[in-house]
């Protein structure tokens, strides 16, 4: 008979060989997750998971029975919503068709996916570079930039969230990015659009006037591209200006280097656009994709590449790679996902919404002193909360909290409204088919956690 190997931790063999019963109590099964598996940007003792059991639209629901209205689209990313049938029906079929192929082989989800994309994404973006998600899109890019042009250097910003996997950690500008950092020289910093603690965004003028002084100073011939996001993601939803992107656009151009837009967030009708680069009229060298390209319902990332680009690796071998690179189940599901966003009008349905979501942040403002100001664009949202309306004193400090953001977030969760906060904002990321009603009640509970945050105010 053959041998049977248990694996002994102290007393007793590991829980693995106990019968598995057929559901979990929350209890169990957060108990059991925390055991066993680590949480990301926490410190594990700290950790207060959600047990989620089940989702569908707009909201999902926990195990023990309580339900949230998903006020974040879980990741800033789940944009058509939990449990669309359409997309579970294309994934079954892939699987059961085929699951995975290697790298270098062509298959009709690669093949359709690829000239989908290149007929969504704007100006001459026609060739994809299909990655796991938006942090390996991110680093394929920055490679891309630097094998093209043959030069070392990267631009970043600081007020920036690139992913947390090499490259694109080190381009990271944000404080998650303090204890990954490895010094690479690779990574330049520019100094952001919009300043930390200040109500409105810098001049145009003064922004790339920054920019242009950067480059000077860095040397145009070793700088490969500039990596930024059009509208800066969890960082705070910060708007550029009119007429920033459009200068960083000719900036780069004049000296030879490549604009690399990181839409992981803001694509995929995020802003009311496809891409967020369309407010503008402006079209990258390079573009990322993640999150929204399959609404996470499986992970899949893209670069998409100008065609000069792509065509400079012709007849030299582009340096990197990924086993799941060009995934058939996740191709299958982005085609899926984007048929959604066609067939459901979700695109201007998060234009038309983004504007009964900023009546919304007036109202709250008008009964608010702690409001400091409100953005969005489109369903990419974000309340900005202060001490004083007149210094834009933030209720928390960077990288910090406050017991009143504390008490805030404690009532959004307690009251059944999933939705992010961090240092010393509300964020408002909803799916793209939230409903009317439904965003109406995501702002009575935010109202209601807000009359806490008053209390913080200076008298």
């Amino acid at each position: 008979p053959r041998r049977q190997y248990y694996r002994y931790r102290g007393r007793g063999a590991h829980s693995a060989a106990k019968p598995r019963s057929s559901a979990m109590s929350a209890e169990e099964m957060i108990a059991l997750t925390k055991k066993h598996t680590m949480f990301s940007w926490v410190a594990q003792n700290v950790a207060d998971p959600i047990g989620v059991g089940s989702a569908k639209g707009a909201w999902f629901t926990s195990v023990d029975g309580k339900c949230y209205l998903d006020f974040n689209s879980q990741a800033m990313s789940v944009n058509i919503g939990h449990g669309d049938q359409r997309v579970i029906d294309a994934i079954t079929a892939q699987a059961q068709k085929l699951a995975y192929a290697y790298p270098h082989a062509a298959h009709e989800p690669r093949a359709r996916l690829g000239a989908k994309l290149a007929g969504l994404t704007p100006g001459d973006l026609d060739v994809m570079f299909f990655t796991t998600g938006g942090a390996t899109a991110n680093d394929m890019a920055m490679k891309l930039a630097r094998q093209y042009s043959g030069r070392p250097k990267i631009l970043a910003r600081y007020r920036s969230y690139h992913g947390a996997s090499g490259l694109a950690m080190a381009a990271t500008g944000d404080p998650r990015r303090w204890p990954n950092d490895v010094g690479t020289g690779a990574i330049v910093r520019v100094p952001d659009a919009h300043r930390y603690g200040r109500r409105e965004p810098e001049p145009v003028e003064r922004a790339l006037a920054d920019l242009e002084e950067v480059i000077m100073f860095e040397g145009a011939h070793s700088i490969a591209g500039f990596l930024l996001e059009p509208v800066v993601g969890a960082n705070g939803i910060l708007i550029p200006a009119d007429g920033y992107m459009q200068g960083v656009r000719e900036i780069c151009d004049r000296h030879g280097i490549l604009l690399i837009a990181d839409e992981v967030m803001s694509g995929f009708g995020r802003t009311g656009k496809w891409f967020a680069v369309e407010n503008w009229g402006v079209v990258p060298d390079l573009m990322t994709m993640g999150k929204g390209l399959t609404s996470s319902y499986v992970p899949l990332g893209a670069v998409a590449i100008r065609r000069d680009i792509a065509d400079a690796f012709a007849d030299t071998p582009f340096v990197g790679g990924l086993t799941y690179h060009s995934h058939p189940i996740g191709c299958a599901t982005a085609l899926a996902v984007i048929d959604v966003y066609e067939q459901d009008g979700l695109i201007d349905r998060s234009a038309r919404l983004g504007e009964v979501m900023r009546q919304h942040h007036e109202r709250l403002m008008e009964r608010h002193p702690s409001i400091g100001i409100h953005r969005n664009i489109g369903l990419f949202g974000i309340l900005e909360l202060v001490r004083d309306r007149a210094t834009f004193e933030p209720m928390a400090p960077f990288n910090g909290s406050s017991p009143e953001m504390k008490a805030a977030a404690q009532h959004l969760r307690d009251h059944g409204l999933f939705a992010a906060t961090r240092w010393n904002t509300i964020a408002a990321v909803p799916p793209l088919i939230i409903s009317e009603a439904d965003l109406a009640q995501a702002y009575d509970i935010i109202d209601a956690a807000l009359d806490l945050a008053d209390k913080g105010v200076r008298a």
